[in-house]
């Protein structure tokens, strides 16, 4: 079963990611993890990427789907995979898409977590992170016992630049020129499956479980 998870930032997607790789034993291979991981162990292709990256440049979509189609032709990839954080654009979804068809390969599902605009600025905007231990909360869902305190180590709680409203604005109006696209796409392909992001994380997944089955 291989899956890709779409979705605004902010969406879930992440989260829900996670919790499909556990239930069903599938790693869940997000692309800023598989460029940390051959960074670290100086691979030819995580070394290649470094240089782009220390340029301050975006890694090209072949090398980042060779850095991919490496990381999901390991032996814990034989049932399966979750995508997260690729494929961003149709170029790369085509790359991709060409990929696994040379090797007769293809994707199941592209599991699309749709969040409505606001409600992803209310909700990043309601993120806390202590300054100290990086711990995270939400001031409705997550609370801390008191108010900017974090509960393990005592820090002053901010909210990222990252989390603010202006800069969550501009990442979604990027989202939906890039990404929105490959909703459209995967539909054409037959395999996009839609799931209502703004209920309870946990009724989420039951939705995605009952169209994996």
């Amino acid at each position: 079963m291989k899956i890709i998870m779409l979705g605004a930032p902010g969406a879930g997607k992440g989260t829900q990611a996670k919790m499909i790789a556990e239930k069903y034993s599938i790693p869940h291979v997000s692309t800023g993890d598989i460029f940390r991981a051959n960074i670290k162990n100086e691979t030819p292709l995580g070394m290649e990427a470094k240089k782009y990256m220390d340029e301050g440049k975006l890694v090209p979509d072949e090398l980042t789907v060779q850095i991919l189609l490496d990381r999901v032709a390991k032996e814990d990839c034989a049932n399966g995979y979750v995508l997260d954080g690729f494929p961003r654009t149709i170029p790369q979804a085509e790359v991709l898409n060409d990929a696994l068809e040379k090797m007769g390969d293809k994707i199941d599902y592209a599991i699309d977590v749709a969040v409505p605009d606001e409600n992803i600025v209310n909700r990043m905007s309601g993120r806390r992170a202590c300054v100290t231990c990086g711990a995270t909360y939400h001031i409705v869902h997550i609370p801390p016992k008191v108010e900017n305190v974090c509960d393990k180590c005592g820090s002053n709680l901010i909210l990222r630049d990252d989390d603010k409203p202006e800069t969550v604005l501009n990442r979604l109006k990027i989202y939906h020129e890039q990404t929105q696209p490959l909703i459209e796409y995967y539909t054409a392909k037959g395999v996009l499956k839609t799931v209502d992001g703004t209920k309870d994380m946990k009724d989420v997944f039951a939705d995605i479980v009952s169209i994996l089955g």
